[in-house]
């Protein structure tokens, strides 16, 4: 029987990329989002690629529903969170109070349950991997970005601390840090249909499929708990 991958927060950017790349390493692959318009395509392109999939439809933000999503996946292997952040209006660090602090945590609780229901199984066997994908707001200063910054820390803090718990006990957990747009994305998508808005995307863009080619090594490899993509860099 093929071990599962569960890659919770796909979309047709990175999302697909690690879907296509567990796929290929022999991993059925459950695919968790909050709408189910798409499954039917990413199925099929899946199913075109000779990959096990399945398409289950969750808001991560709804502990019920996340909760029911990962008891139809069932016992799972390796589990990814990389859903975008859930917070709709972004308020300037100076200005952020208690309340919005709290609200940009929305994106980082949902990570912490996927752990509880799957980590347990997984130092059962001895065996398995988490992944989380963060902005790079937490770890290079970025005001602007407010109390995203400082869930994204939260979030990459909480991923290498259990890369330090786990690392003798044979489940890998590690994080990719991610600063550009990318492509094939959502977000992606957005910025370049509306490049008077948002500014040119050319030159901040960043190839899903290497994400996921470096997401793999992480895992297979074992030894570092994080990779940085900075498009900003100087």
């Amino acid at each position: 029987m093929k071990p599962t991958a569960a890659v919770i927060g796909v979309g047709p950017g990175l999302g697909m990329s690690l879907a296509h790349r567990l796929g290929r390493e022999g991993f059925r692959v459950a695919l968790v989002s909050r709408s189910a318009a798409r499954h039917s395509g990413y199925l099929a392109e899946l199913a075109a690629a000779g990959i096990d999939a399945t398409a289950h439809a969750a808001d991560v933000t709804d502990p019920a529903a996340l909760s029911a999503a990962l008891a139809e996946i069932g016992e799972v292997e390796f589990a990814y969170y990389g859903p975008g952040p859930t917070t709709q209006h972004i308020v300037p660090i100076t200005e952020v109070d208690v309340a919005v602090a709290q609200s940009g945590f929305d994106w980082v609780w949902p990570a912490v349950r996927v752990v509880r229901a799957v980590l347990p199984g997984m130092l059962a066997r001895g065996t398995g991997g988490l992944l989380f994908a963060g902005g790079l707001s937490g770890v290079r200063a970025m005001p602007q970005l407010g109390q995203l910054a400082l869930a994204a820390a939260a979030l990459r803090t909480y991923a290498r601390t259990l890369h330090a718990a786990l690392a003798d006990r044979g489940v890998y957990a590690g994080t990719l840090t991610i600063g550009g747009l990318v492509e094939r994305g959502d977000i992606h998508a957005m910025v370049a249909a509306d490049p008077d808005r948002y500014g040119i995307a050319a030159g901040h863009t960043l190839n899903p499929d290497r994400i996921a080619e470096a997401a793999w090594e992480l895992y297979r490899d074992r030894e570092r708990d994080e990779v940085v993509f900075d498009t900003f860099a100087e």
